[in-house]
C-alpha cells in the first residue's frame, strides 16, 4: 500500500502527466525515491520548471483520498512496473503510467482484442452494424474494447454483452463518474461482465482534453481498430491515427458513396489505410492464427442468430388486463398474453443466464435476490442479463423492483 502511495503521488503532480511520470520515473527508478529527491535532484529533469515544482509538493491527502475511493469502490491500481502491467501499452510512445480497473482484470497480451469505435450520431443502419460486429466478434472469442459513449461505443458494448461475453470500456474520466448519462446503464454491466479502465483516479470530471489521450490506450491496448462510421474528422479518426502509429491493424466498414457519414470510413479504405471489411469473419481471419485456442474453437455467430439476438421482440399492441375472481371474489387484473418462444429459437435469441432468468421469472414477478437464489447465477450477471432482457423487451420491471418475464418458454 505504501509504494502505491507514492505511484498516486507522482501521477497526480500537476503539469506532468503520463508522459513526464515515466521521466522522473527513469531517473529515480521508483516513485518512492523521487518523493523523497530535492529540488537539486529535480533540476536535473528533462521537464518545465513548472512540473519540477510540483515535485516539491509532498502532500499525501490527494493520494489517501484516491486509496480510500478505490477500496470503496472495488477498485485495482495497476502500476507501469507490475508485472501484468501490458506489454501492448510498453511499447507505445507515451503508455500510462498508472491504470484504474473496476471489473475484471485482463491478460491484455493474451486477448485477440479489438477496439469497435465511430460517431457518436450514427445512422441506424450503422448502429444495428456496430452492434452486430461486437457480439459476432465477442461470440468468437474476440475482445470487444471501445468507449461506452452513445452511438458506436455503446452500440459495439451492447452487442457484446448480447453475446453472453466480457468487453472492455476505455473511460476519459474516473471509472465512479458517469458520461454521458445516456449510458449509465452500461456502466454496471460493463463492470460486471468484464472492466471500465481508466488512467484517471475515481472523481475526475470527463474533461475535452481527456479523449485523445484515453483513444491511445484504447488502440494501445487492441490488436486491430474497426471504424463502423465516421467522419472525416474527429475522435474517431484520432484513434485510427493512434492505431496507425502503433504498428495496429486497422479496418472499416464501407457505406453508401450518397451518405455525408461514410467520409471517414470510405476515405480510410480508399486511401488503404484500413481494410474493408464486411463481417466479423473479415476480421477473424486476420487473428485466428495469432490465437488458435482463442478464436479456433468458437465460430462467429451465425448471421440469423445475431439479428435474432439483436432485434427487440416486435411491438404488439397491449392487451388490457382481464379480470378474474381471486379468493373471497375479488376481481384481479389478469396477466396479458405472452409471445411464445419455440424451443429453436430459444438458444438463438438468448443466453443461457437469459434462459434461466425467464424461466425463473416465468409465473411471477421476483427480485433481482430472489432471482439469485433461484437460479444460483452471481448477482453481478444476474443484473446484466436483466438489463439486456429489457432492452430486448423480454423482461419489464415492476413496482417494488420486481422482474417479470414477458416472453414464454416453449417446455
Amino acid at each position: 500500500m505504501a509504494d502505491l502511495e507514492y505511484w498516486l503521488w507522482l501521477t497526480t503532480r500537476k503539469g506532468l502527466g503520463s508522459v513526464g511520470a515515466l521521466t522522473v520515473l527513469d531517473h529515480f527508478g521508483t516513485p518512492e525515491r523521487a518523493y523523497y529527491a530535492g529540488r537539486e535532484d529535480y533540476g536535473l529533469l528533462p521537464i518545465p520548471p513548472f512540473a519540477q515544482n510540483s515535485l516539491l509538493d509532498k502532500s499525501m491527502e490527494e493520494p489517501d483520498r484516491i486509496l480510500g475511493e478505490c477500496d470503496r469502490l472495488s477498485m485495482r491500481i495497476m502500476t507501469f512496473q507490475d508485472a501484468d502491467y501490458p506489454q501492448r501499452l510498453r511499447q507505445i510512445g507515451d503508455p500510462p503510467a498508472v491504470l484504474y480497473i473496476k471489473g475484471k482484470t485482463f491478460r491484455f497480451d493474451e486477448e485477440a482484442a479489438i477496439a469497435v469505435v465511430g460517431a457518436r450520431r450514427p445512422s441506424q443502419v450503422s448502429r444495428a452494424r456496430a452492434e452486430r460486429f461486437g457480439m459476432e466478434l465477442a461470440a468468437a472469442g474476440a475482445l470487444v474494447m471501445s468507449g461506452i459513449a452513445e452511438g458506436i461505443d455503446s452500440c459495439a458494448v451492447i452487442g457484446a454483452l448480447k453475446a453472453g461475453k466480457p468487453v472492455v470500456s476505455l473511460l476519459a474520466g474516473g471509472a465512479d463518474r458517469i458520461f454521458p448519462r445516456e449510458s449509465r446503464y452500461l456502466y454496471e454491466d460493463v463492470a460486471a461482465a468484464g472492466a471500465l479502465i481508466s488512467e484517471h483516479p475515481p472523481g475526475t470530471p470527463h474533461k475535452g482534453e481527456h479523449f485523445a489521450p484515453r483513444n491511445r490506450i484504447l488502440s494501445g491496448l487492441s490488436l486491430g481498430v474497426l471504424a463502423v462510421e465516421c467522419a472525416a474528422t474527429g475522435g474517431t479518426m484520432l484513434t485510427v491515427g493512434h492505431a496507425l502509429e502503433q504498428g495496429r491493424e486497422v479496418y472499416a466498414v464501407p457505406i453508401g458513396l450518397d451518405e455525408r457519414c461514410a467520409r471517414g470510413t470510405n476515405a480510410l479504405i480508399r486511401d488503404r489505410r484500413a481494410k474493408l471489411v464486411e463481417d466479423a469473419r473479415d476480421i477473424l481471419e486476420d487473428l485466428v492464427d495469432l490465437f488458435p485456442a482463442k478464436l479456433a474453437a468458437a465460430a462467429p455467430l451465425p448471421r440469423a442468430v445475431a439479428e435474432a439476438r439483436s432485434s427487440p421482440a416486435p411491438d404488439k399492441p397491449r392487451e388490457e388486463p382481464r379480470a378474474r375472481r381471486g379468493p373471497g371474489g375479488a376481481a384481479q387484473p389478469e396477466l396479458p398474453r405472452r409471445e411464445l418462444v419455440p424451443r429453436d429459437r430459444q438458444k438463438s435469441r438468448f443466453t443461457d443466464d437469459e434462459l434461466a432468468i425467464l424461466a425463473a421469472a416465468a409465473q411471477s414477478a421476483l427480485t433481482a435476490d430472489e432471482i439469485v437464489e433461484r437460479t444460483q447465477i452471481p448477482a453481478k450477471r444476474v443484473l446484466s442479463a436483466l438489463t439486456m432482457l429489457q432492452v430486448q423487451g423480454a423482461a419489464e420491471e415492476r413496482p417494488g423492483r420486481r422482474y417479470y418475464a414477458l416472453v414464454e418458454l416453449e417446455p
